[in-house]
């Protein structure tokens, strides 16, 4: 299974979540499929099973943690509220917040570069920037965090 592609239908899920008001698993659905069969990216899923399995665990994961991962996110917007970010951004904040504190399943290194790349994909000119910013100051306390829970 590749991570890349199942964090971009983590995010692309949250999204529909937010803004369609739609169960995960109706958002993961629709993505899976669009996924298996877009062939302008070349993608093959030979793994669905397990790429619906890994999506749904951390699009509900997310969901479950929302509250308390928009909590301490709020703490490191300095200057922002969650609320006046743009949806995709948000979505991609809480997912690296929720792999770096509650999934424990990559590195936090790897949850920030992997948010980089999929605000530089998703978002705008400055999103990047924006996402390494924000959990920059975050992986210097994600030790903190932890056991704050």
């Amino acid at each position: 299974m590749k991570r890349r592609l199942a964090r971009e239908i983590i995010v692309q899920s949250l999204y529909q979540m937010e803004m369609n008001e739609v169960e995960s698993a109706e958002a993961v659905e629709m993505l899976i499929a669009e996924a298996s069969e877009e062939n302008e990216t070349e993608r093959v899923i030979t793994d669905e099973i397990e790429l619906k399995a890994y999506v749904v665990a951390h699009v509900n994961g997310v969901w479950e943690h929302k509250m308390a991962i928009d909590d301490m996110l709020e703490h490191y917007l300095k200057g922002w509220q969650m609320s006046r970010l743009s949806r995709v951004d948000r979505q991609i904040l809480r997912l690296a917040t929720y792999e770096m504190v509650f999934a424990n399943d990559v590195p936090a290194k790897v949850s920030v570069n992997e948010a980089i790349d999929l605000a530089k994909h998703f978002g705008t000119d400055d999103s990047g920037k924006f996402v390494n910013g924000v959990l920059g100051k975050m992986i210097q306390e994600i030790d903190t965090l932890k056991t704050d829970l």
